[in-house]
């Protein structure tokens, strides 16, 4: 049994959800956000039901989640499985660190192939500070 909505995210459990972090300094009231979702070292992780989820990711960035993601998708990275951050394509260490991360998965579907046959897929989207927009995806429980 997992011990969070992440997990439960992250593990493929939860396919109708998306996820988001937000650095704290990439968003005001940081305390209030953490209430409703995971607080980390340095930001707070969501996970809410899909169209919820999505509209919550806009209202606290201003970001269409869906632009976001077209416009990340153009450029592959690392992003931590653990949806905290990634490795920037265009740098690492400091002015490279994940201020954004948005995520939803895909069910598990063999006719697609590739990934898509060997589990359901999780798709993860970066805004680095730096201004790189990156993406990666996964295999859940990976």
């Amino acid at each position: 049994m997992t011990d969070s909505k992440r997990d439960e995210f992250l593990a493929g459990e939860r396919p109708d959800d998306v996820a988001f972090f937000l650095h704290e300094t990439a968003v005001s009231g940081i305390d209030a956000l953490a209430e409703k979702g995971e607080r980390t070292d340095d930001g707070v992780v969501l996970v809410v039901p899909g169209d919820t989820g999505r509209a919550a990711f806009q209202s606290a960035t201003g970001i269409d989640p869906m632009g976001f993601a077209k416009e990340a998708m153009g450029t592959e990275g690392e992003v931590s499985r653990d949806l905290t951050g990634g490795v920037c394509p265009e740098g690492e260490g400091e002015g490279h660190e994940a201020r954004l991360v948005f995520a939803f998965a895909e069910e598990q579907n063999e006719d697609v192939g590739d990934l898509y046959a060997e589990g359901d897929v999780v798709h993860a989207y970066v805004a680095c500070e730096c201004g790189e927009r990156y993406s990666e995806k996964w295999v859940a429980g990976e």
